[in-house]
Order: C-alpha cells, then structure tokens, then sequence
C-alpha cells in the first residue's frame, strides 16, 4: 500500500520507538522540518527518558505509533533517532490499524524492525531515510532530491553516483526494494519478524560494523535462504564503518562473502548511517538496478511511492 504525498502544510507525527533522544536536537529538527513548510505533532511520550536507554516503556512507545496511525489529522511519522528499542514493539503491534491507516513513515537503523515488520505484516511502503534528531537537526543532513522523489512527488525517479552510489559488480537487476541495517536484519533470523525471503534487490547499510562482521553477517543471511531469490543488492556509504585504510579490505569482505551469488553489486549509497545529506529510500518499491555501465550506477524507481 502506498500511503499519501507529504504537501507544504502536511502534519508529521515525531515519536521514538527506540532509544530516548536528546531534546535540544529534537528540537533543532523539528524547526527544520517546520521550515520545510510541514507541522509537527509530538508523540506524548516522544521525549521520554528511561528505564535504561529507551525512550520511555515498550506500551508508550507503541501507544505513540498507534496514536499516529489512527489520527486522521497526521498525513507522516518521522522517528527521532534509533538505537535500540523496536523490536521490542512488535508483538504490540495492531496491523489492522496500521493496514487500514497507510501513512509516509520514515526512519532507518534500529527502525528497520518496524520496517521490516510493517512490509511483511501490514504491507505498507516504508521510507528509509533522516530521522529528526539524526538528520534534520544537522545542516545539510537530508538529500533534498530523494525526499521529494520518496514522499512528495508520485512518479518515477533515479538516484546514482551523485549519492555516492558505486559499482562492485556490473549487471541489472530488477524487483522490489527492501531491506535496512544489515545488524538489524541478521538478528531477526528465526523470529517470526524477520524479513522473508522475496524477488528483487536488497539494500544493506550500518554503523560500526568491521570488515568481518560484514563478512559473517552476510554469509548468515546466505545461509538462511535470505539472498536465494535476490537479484541484485546494494550497500550503504561504508564511511561509517571503516576509516579509507580498510575500504578496500571491506570490499574484498563483501565480495568473497558473496561469491556465489551472481547478481549485479553497488556500494556507497549515502542512506542512513551518513555524516553527509541523507538519502531517502521507499522500500518495497519496485526499482531496477542499473550497473550495465560500471562507472554510472543507478537506482531507477520504476514507479511513485506514494499517492496523489
């Protein structure tokens, strides 16, 4: 389900599913999306602290996702940041509501388990891309291009090497878009929220994440089916994983650990975990994955993600 374009004027719900932020940046993004000519609407427990690092409890977390669902004044949701926290929402969650409320929700890290679970389970488009506290508070923190083709403009668009995509491996592949922080995805193997296996091209990025942890993450997503019907897949802007010294060993991980998988490779996406403007993807979306020529990669959105 496509859920509705973001207008000057629309209303976007801020909640954190996951970890507590922190209110000076909330604060700071919200007045850039406000800038941006959308109203905001806090979540109740929005800017909860505690216990631990979450941001309030799993039942107020979840009470503001529903919350934004349901009301028929909110056109988005934007989470404030990840961490951790969202996979302990999802057997809270309504799919009915959510299935019969298709809204633009945004977010990306932690957040993928929401995603992951709001494509299998309620079968809503989702957009990975800023979050308020990680993004919109920075300057120059959102790719302005992505963000209207994502959510405000209903019709096909591209993205390449202006975003830092890169080819590893040449090819084409088509299908639809999913996937999200490859931790995130690994560890959702064996639950009943894990992301299934489907025909089209996986996206995989994260933070912190060394060489051979990409290596083994990947070989356990290999070995699991995950990637047996996947044509294409394309990785994140790996600047936040490893410094420039140990790029090209990460991409010799990459590529050993996907040996025998023959679909085409792209690398450097700049979409979640980025110090630069971050990328808005829809996932769910059928794309085509265009590295037919090695030093022009694309992403082509075969279609709108959202609806007039």
């Amino acid at each position: 389900m496509r859920p509705r374009v973001l207008r000057a004027g629309s209303t976007l719900a801020v909640i954190s599913p996951a970890s507590a932020a922190k209110r000076e940046l909330v604060e700071r993004g919200v007045a850039r999306l406000e800038a941006m000519g959308y109203r905001t609407r806090m979540g109740a427990h929005a800017m909860d602290s505690g216990p631990l690092y979450y941001a309030g409890l799993a039942r107020d977390r979840v009470a503001d996702l529903h919350a934004a669902f349901a009301d028929s004044t909110v056109d988005g949701i934007v989470c404030t940041r990840g961490g951790w926290g969202c996979a302990e929402l999802l057997p809270l969650l309504d799919a009915e509501l959510i299935r019969s409320n298709p809204k633009v929700f945004v977010g990306y890290s932690d957040v993928t388990s929401l995603q992951m679970w709001m494509t299998e389970s309620a079968g809503l488009l989702t957009f990975y891309g800023p979050m308020v506290a990680a993004d919109f508070a920075r300057e120059g923190g959102v790719d302005p291009g992505s963000w209207r083709g994502s959510v405000v403009e209903a019709g096909p668009w591209s993205v390449g090497v202006e975003a830092g995509l890169r080819t590893l491996r040449a090819g084409v592949a088509e299908g639809s878009l999913r996937g999200g922080c490859l931790s995130i995805v690994a560890e959702s193997l064996g639950t009943p929220y894990a992301l299934r296996p489907f025909r089209g091209v996986l996206f995989l990025e994260d933070i912190g994440t060394k060489p051979y942890q990409w290596d083994r993450m990947l070989v356990h997503l290999r070995l699991a089916g995950l990637l047996d019907e996947v044509t294409g897949i394309v990785f994140g802007d790996m600047a936040q994983c490893v410094g420039p010294e140990q790029m090209e060993l990460l991409e010799e991980a990459i590529l050993h650990s996907l040996g025998k998988f023959a679909g085409p490779i792209a690398i450097g996406l700049r979409c979640g975990h980025v110090d630069g403007a971050n990328v808005t993807l829809p996932l769910g979306v059928d794309v085509q994955l265009d590295c037919s020529d090695p030093l022009q990669p694309q992403i082509h959105f075969l279609d709108g993600a959202v609806r007039i």
